[in-house]
């Protein structure tokens, strides 16, 4: 069995619709894959042990060494580096994993040695160390000058996060680099993309130390979908440090009937753009939620009668733009028309237009629904008293509506301060919406560069990614 050079790649995650709720199976999420993604590049070394490099952090390197004899068991190297428990988790997990995929024997006779380098896309992190560096200011413009992989000037434990899932991501590249590199799976096997999906969501579990809703790696593996949750009860007896890679391969293959999660694909329809900001001020999603569900314990009857509504609105605004998506493949040229003249005025005015067709009703009735989500989540924030929908966002997402050809602007996830999206219709838009982010004085906003993306988890070549081969 020979080893050679493998990279995987997996995006970042904008939870369009479902914050909260999806945390239970009652309910689903609307999440979009991302244009910023993360990459694992495995390289076989001369130098013994697992060397694990993160270049774009201050202190980002780490140090294994796998034993297989009498015990299967990774060790970190006591060199005084700070523990990374993604990373950890992810070699520790996956090499047992991996173990019994291809055999022991099989397993017993690979050189493990290897130098793992993991990056993430730029707008993963606040790049405004950076840009203040190089004296710029953090115009879309600015950003889109900054070299690929940039340096974050700071540690992994004080890096300013943007909100699109980078522990997910991360994780999700680095298991699928391994099981790839070790010729455990074919990520264009159906059912070997489920044991990568599996074993990531029972990983970014075990390393953030509770059982999540698992959009987030979902995302990164499948792309852009409508998301139910799998029971966190699949995962109970197996989350244990010492837990054998037997057991592992056993619960987490395709074939375990425990895993009850729901994968509906989805694109935005054909003319639909996602922009994104990132909001300089920062909310700790875990408080949020937490807060939220001590609210809802508290309230029953209030909460589930909210959570019902909001769920139906959710699904309607899927449901609407699937509709949109299947009107642009039946009538292209009365879409294309549609979208050009609501693309020349703001989405309150698309009511009063003097068409009438079906195109122009979907259109007015994907507002009309956001609408009632984002007054749901604001409901739920007064109740709640967690600033889901701040007044802050409040108004700065209603400053981007009034921009022409913007469709819907929300908070993404659980909200809080720190990240809008903006869905537009035209390149215009998008300009005109960024000049309300740059002008905005009451909170600091900066755009991000990520676009829509609905690709997964993947393998890549070097030489296709700009900037990957400078970070080696």
């Amino acid at each position: 069995m020979t080893l050679s050079h493998t990279i995987a790649s997996a995006p970042g995650k904008v939870l369009l619709t479902g914050g909260y709720l999806v945390l239970e199976q009652q309910f689903q999420g609307l999440v979009v894959g991302t244009s910023a993604r993360f990459y694992t590049i495995i390289t076989p070394s001369d130098e013994p042990g697992i060397q694990v490099r993160s270049p774009q952090f201050d202190g980002g390197n780490w140090h294994y060494t796998l034993t297989v004899q009498p015990d299967f068991q990774l060790t970190p190297s006591s060199s005084g580096t700070s523990r990374n428990p993604f990373v950890e988790a992810s070699l520790r997990f996956t090499l047992a994993l991996v173990r019994e995929k291809v055999g022991r024997s099989a397993f017993g006779v690979l050189s493990t040695d290897c130098i793992i380098t993991i990056l993430g896309d730029n707008d993963f992190y606040s790049q405004q160390a950076q840009l203040e560096k190089l004296g710029l200011d953090s115009s879309y413009g600015s950003l889109a000058g900054l070299p690929p992989f940039a340096d974050t000037m700071t540690s992994l434990k004080d890096v300013h996060k943007t909100g699109l899932g980078s522990s997910a991501a991360l994780t999700t590249s680095l298991v699928a680099a391994l099981c790839a590199h070790f010729k455990a799976v074919d990520l264009d096997n159906q059912k070997d993309r489920t044991l990568v999906h599996n074993l990531a969501q029972f990983v970014h579990c075990f390393a953030q130390g509770k059982v999540g809703s698992g959009f987030d790696v979902s995302a990164a593996v499948w792309g852009s979908h409508r998301y139910r949750r799998f029971n966190p009860q699949v995962l109970a007896s197996i989350m244990d440090q010492q837990v054998d890679g037997t057991l592992l391969l056993k619960h987490l293959s395709a074939d375990s009937f425990g895993w009850d999660n729901e994968v509906a694909p989805f694109k935005l329809p054909p003319g639909f753009d996602l922009i994104l900001a990132d909001i300089d001020a920062g909310s700790h999603t875990p408080t949020l939620v937490g807060k939220v569900l001590a609210w809802r314990k508290a309230n029953p009857t209030t909460a589930n009668a909210l959570w019902v509504e909001l769920g139906s609105y959710n699904s309607k605004v899927e449901q609407v733009l699937r509709d949109l998506t299947t009107a642009e493949q039946k009538e292209p040229v009365l879409y294309k028309a549609v979208i050009e003249k609501c693309s020349r005025h703001k989405a309150s005015e698309w009511a009063s237009l003097p068409e009438t067709n079906e195109v122009i009703s979907k259109m007015v009735q994907l507002v009309h629904n956001f609408g009632h989500v984002r007054r749901l989540l604001r409901e739920m924030s007064q109740l709640s008293e967690v600033p889901i929908e701040p007044i802050e966002q409040t108004q700065l997402l209603e400053a981007c509506l009034e921009v022409e050809g913007t469709v819907i602007a929300g908070v993404p996830g659980a909200g809080g301060y720190d990240a809008i999206f903006c869905i537009v219709l035209s390149d215009k838009a998008k300009q005109q919406v960024r000049q309300v982010w740059q002008g905005w004085s009451a909170l600091s906003v900066g755009p991000l560069l990520s676009k829509a993306d609905s690709k997964g988890v993947t393998l890549v070549e070097l030489a296709d990614v700009p900037g990957l081969a400078n970070s080696l």
